[in-house]
């Protein structure tokens, strides 16, 4: 039995080590994916806070200013696009935006748009009306995309087929630290830090009005993609942590069956002792 059960604790030291190699690696991989992702993210930014800057100085110079995607409605249709993963190993990432997507919606008469195949296949599974499924493979969409789905979902909003439109992402805080969000794109609610007052004298041609209905697809989209970075950094942060405590599991377990193999070992070596000795 002695020689047995020390083969069978090697064999599973064996496994664990495998699974440690397999776990670092990956730890490594989420780790490089980490700063291109972050880099993604910052260069974003910019384009953002330009887009987001303009429209708001247009809606402080003109008072007047009237457009559908300033109208608040009554209806509760909604459109939600939620951006997810494509693959697990990434802790609570998936499970936490889709958690907040639900609880987000309540008993509003949605559509939803997924960015990614985790999300794509929890909304399937639980029947909820897609929009589309042409951005399920959230590694695969650019920014060309983003911007294609932001100009559908501002045609849609203008035609009455929703009221409001929502986007479920994970804000990049930190390494350590993702928090999913729900952020409403339409309509645009009023940035009340910014008057008249606090604007530069510029000159739109042909107007205000028909810069800002031109503008606010552009913005969305920008808006779509910063989402779609802040997310893409978020798994890569999650996995990384993820795997790294699948790695130290790992250790730990391996760590415990040496000692439960020595302990083995030497009580198999002392009834051979005990056997000799008896027998002579």
């Amino acid at each position: 039995m002695a020689g047995v059960s020390t083969k069978e604790i090697k064999n599973r030291i064996r496994s664990m080590e495998s699974t440690r190699q397999i776990t670092r690696a990956m730890e490594m991989v989420a780790s490089a994916k980490l700063r291109k992702t972050q880099a993604q993210a910052l260069a974003s930014r910019p384009y953002f806070e330009t887009l987001y800057a303009t429209i708001w100085d247009i809606v402080a110079a003109n008072g007047e200013l009237t457009s559908p995607y300033l109208s608040d409605r009554k209806g509760d249709k909604a459109a939600y696009v939620v951006i997810s993963g494509d693959r697990g190993l990434a802790g609570g990432y998936n499970s936490n935006v889709l958690k907040l997507f639900v609880s987000h919606r309540a008993e509003k008469d949605t559509v939803v748009l997924p960015i990614g195949k985790k999300g794509a296949d929890y909304l399937r599974y639980h029947g909820e009306k897609l929009l589309t499924e042409t951005y399920t493979h959230a590694e695969s969409v650019s920014m060309g995309d983003c911007f294609s789905v932001a100009k559908t979902l501002c045609k849609g909003f203008l035609k009455g087929e929703y009221d409001s439109v929502f986007v479920v992402y994970t804000d990049f805080q930190s390494v350590l630290s993702q928090e999913p969000k729900c952020l409403q794109l339409l309509p645009l609610q009023k940035d009340r830090s910014r008057s008249a007052g606090d604007r530069q004298e510029i000159i739109y041609e042909p107007d205000s009005e028909t810069v800002f209905q031109t503008i606010v697809p552009e913005y969305l989209g920008g808006v779509l993609y910063g989402a779609l970075c802040e997310s893409r950094a978020a798994e890569q942060a999650a996995r990384r942590t993820a795997m790294d405590a699948a790695t130290q599991n790992a250790q730990e377990m391996i760590d415990g069956l040496s000692l439960q193999f020595n302990r083995a070992r030497q009580a198999a070596i002392t009834q051979e002792i005990t056997e000799i000795v008896a027998g002579s």
